[in-house]
C-alpha cells in the first residue's frame, strides 16, 4: 500500500511539472528553440558578419504605403495588400534562423517576424477593437519558423528579451495606442542600430511619457520589463531615460507609471 502511494504520488507530480512547462510554454516564455545571441554592449550595423542576410524589402515598401509617420497603421490598406504581405510572411518562415546568423540578422529577422505576423493576426480579426479581444493573442503558436510554430509570446519573451538588447521594447509593436509606434520601414542587419536608437528616443520623447525634471510618468512598459532596463551602468529607471530623453531627469525625481491604452492603433 506504500508502495502504490508513492508511486500515484510520484505520477501526480510528473503530470503537474508536464503542466507547468505547458503554461510556460503558452505563456511565451520558451524560446521554441530559437537562437539567442547576447547583443555586445556597442551594437554596430552591419551585413558584413552573417552566414544568411534576409531580404525584407517587401515588408519595407507595405510598411512605407500603409504606416503613417506617427506609426497609424492603415489596416483596410494593408487588406488590400494581402497577397504581397502573405508573400511576405512565407519568406520570412521558410527561414531556419540558426548561430551562424549574425546578432543583427537575428534582432532585424524576429523584430519584423514580431510585427508582420501581429499586422496579420489583426487582419484575421478584422475589424476589432483591441488586440486584447483575439483569444491567445500572444500565447498561441501562429508563426510558422522552419517546421516549428512560435508564438507572438515567445518571439518576445523567449528570443528577444533574451538578446540583452531592451531597445527592443521600442521597436516591437503591440497593435495599440499606447505601443511605441510600428516604424514605417523594415528593420534590417545594416542599420539596426540606428534604427534601435531611432524607436527608442521617438518613443521616450513622444506623448507616451510625461517628463519633467522633478516628476515623470512614464510608460507601463518600463514598470512590466524593468529588470530589462536596469544594468550596472543604468542602476535605474531614470539613468536609462536620461540616456535617450531631451529633457534630463534628476536623480531623486518621483517616478509613477500611465495606464496602458489598449485600443487599436488604426489610421
Amino acid at each position: 500500500m506504500y508502495l502504490l502511494m508513492k508511486r500515484i504520488c510520484l505520477l501526480l507530480i510528473i503530470a503537474l511539472s508536464l503542466h507547468s512547462c505547458n503554461l510556460l510554454s503558452a505563456a511565451g516564455i520558451t524560446s521554441g528553440g530559437q537562437p539567442t545571441k547576447e547583443t555586445p554592449d556597442k551594437l554596430t550595423s552591419t551585413t558584413a558578419n552573417s552566414a544568411e542576410n534576409v531580404d525584407h524589402s517587401a515588408w519595407d515598401a507595405l510598411l512605407k504605403k500603409h504606416v503613417n509617420a506617427d506609426g497609424m497603421v492603415d489596416y483596410k490598406g494593408f487588406n488590400k495588400d494581402r497577397g504581397a504581405l502573405n508573400k511576405y510572411l512565407t519568406q520570412l518562415s521558410s527561414y531556419t534562423p540558426n548561430s551562424d546568423w549574425s546578432v543583427q540578422e537575428l534582432l532585424a529577422y524576429y523584430i519584423n517576424l514580431y510585427n508582420a505576423y501581429t499586422v496579420d493576426l489583426i487582419l484575421n480579426n478584422y475589424p476589432v477593437e483591441s488586440i486584447k479581444d483575439i483569444d491567445g493573442a500572444w500565447t498561441r503558436s501562429i508563426v510558422p519558423v522552419g517546421n516549428k510554430k512560435l508564438a507572438l509570446g515567445g518571439i518576445e519573451n523567449g528570443v528577444l528579451r533574451k538578446m540583452n538588447e531592451p531597445r527592443i521594447h521600442f521597436a516591437i509593436n503591440c497593435a495599440s495606442m499606447s505601443c511605441p509606434k510600428l516604424l514605417d520601414e523594415a528593420y534590417t542587419a545594416g542599420k539596426i542600430n540606428e534604427q534601435l536608437d531611432r524607436a527608442t528616443k521617438e518613443f521616450i520623447n513622444s506623448d507616451k511619457n510625461e517628463i519633467g525634471k522633478n516628476s515623470v510618468k512614464l510608460s507601463s512598459i518600463f514598470d512590466w520589463y524593468k529588470k530589462d532596463f536596469i544594468t550596472t551602468e543604468t542602476p535605474t529607471i531614470i539613468d536609462y531615460v536620461n540616456q535617450f530623453s531631451t529633457t534630463k531627469i534628476n536623480a531623486g525625481a518621483s517616478v509613477s507609471y500611465k495606464n496602458y491604452d489598449w485600443s487599436l492603433n488604426e489610421q
